[in-house]
């Protein structure tokens, strides 16, 4: 019988990869920046163009503007933690399933352990 597992990739930090998830964080709280500054200028906009339920549409923009600078220091938060880490570090990057078999016989706590694959600047280096 086969059955799904989850199976967790993580990445050793190395010069190379610390360099591009620096460059990833950086290029998302830009374009979050910039998102944000989108919604202040469309918010004025249908401001002067429309008088009508100014409350609801601020209500509605500042929510989307307050989301982005929520997430703007999420970003920022990433980056400080990513420069705090040493070089060789694991990193959890995401979660993957796998079709394991299963079995009559087989030892079930080995079969459902957690499994986990590392991998060193785009290269498998260890399955566990």
């Amino acid at each position: 019988m086969k059955i799904l597992q989850n199976v967790i990739v993580n990445q050793v930090l190395t010069e190379s990869s610390k360099n591009k998830l620096l460059e990833k964080y950086k290029t998302k709280r830009l374009q979050l920046q910039k998102e944000a500054e989108q919604l202040r200028f469309e918010l004025k906009k249908l401001e002067k163009t429309r008088p009508i339920q100014p409350a609801t549409l601020r209500s509605h923009f500042e929510k989307e503007i307050n989301q982005r600078q929520e997430k703007i220091k999420l970003v920022e938060f990433q980056i400080e933690q990513l420069d705090i880490l040493p070089i060789g570090s694991e990193l959890k990057e995401r979660e993957v399933q796998s079709i394991i078999e299963v079995e009559i016989g087989a030892d079930w706590e080995e079969t459902i352990g957690t499994k986990t694959i590392v991998v060193k600047d785009g290269v498998v280096s260890e399955i566990r």
